[in-house]
């Protein structure tokens, strides 16, 4: 058995675990592998695992990491979970199967301008700042541009949103942590009813170090990386 996994059956029964607590079928949590800075090599046996999506943080890594994994590409899902800036937002449409850190009507726009010169319908998440973190990136809930961008949003149609994506306050503990996830599903119940022409089902929420926190908040998707594939190498130059 590889460490892969062993890793990946320590972590389905901690998942389980979280269901059964917070009174929650396994099958309505969906798991990301984030396999930022890991190799392809990783990713392949992941995918004979039964890992099917997965996250990555940077265009570049990833349009590497691409051509190296050949003919595995079509079989696997690979969402952008980093911040994305507006000049790379071409090339991350061409790349990705969604980018979960939609965080601005103008990268919108070019996103969904990108999205249909290629011809696909981009799923998308809205990523929340909840956090006065200065390194956190993300939307303002309260901010013009978050009205404006979700007024916008349904007259995007190469964009299809599903739902929203935060990440906890570092070092926040239990339950700092758990009121941010309480008011990620908040925003979303609010926003659902207010914009019933959007979809907010997804609620990605919780990582290696809290996923158990997010599915007893009401996570339906945690990103998981240092749990699944071990410690992080060194970013490639």
């Amino acid at each position: 058995m590889t460490a892969l996994k062993e890793n990946l059956d320590r972590l389905e029964e901690a998942i389980a675990a979280a269901c059964r607590a917070a009174n929650r079928a396994r099958a309505e949590v969906e798991l990301m592998a984030v396999s930022k800075t890991f190799p392809a090599e990783a990713v392949v046996e992941a995918l004979s695992l039964n890992l099917a999506l997965f996250g990555e943080n940077r265009v570049q890594e990833f349009t590497a990491k691409s051509h190296e994994l050949g003919d595995a590409r079509p079989r696997l899902r690979c969402h952008l979970i980093g911040h994305l800036q507006s000049n790379k937002s071409a090339r991350a449409a061409e790349l990705f199967d969604g980018v979960d850190s939609l965080d601005s009507l103008r990268l919108a726009e070019r996103l969904s301008e990108a999205a249909g010169k290629c011809a696909k319908r981009l799923p998308v998440l809205l990523e929340i700042k909840l956090s006065h973190e200065a390194t956190k990136t993300g939307l303002d809930p309260a901010s013009a541009d978050a009205a404006q961008l979700l007024e916008r949003l349904p007259d995007l149609p190469q964009l299809e949103l599903h739902g929203l994506m935060t990440v906890a306050p570092l070092g926040a503990g239990e339950q700092g942590t758990r009121d941010c996830f309480r008011a990620l599903r908040a925003l979303r119940d609010r926003w659902a009813a207010a914009y019933s022409r959007l979809n907010f089902a997804v609620l990605s929420m919780g990582m290696s170090g809290d996923f158990a926190l997010a599915i007893a908040e009401g996570a339906t998707r945690i990103r998981v990386g240092s749990a699944l594939f071990g410690s992080r190498p060194a970013l490639r130059p």
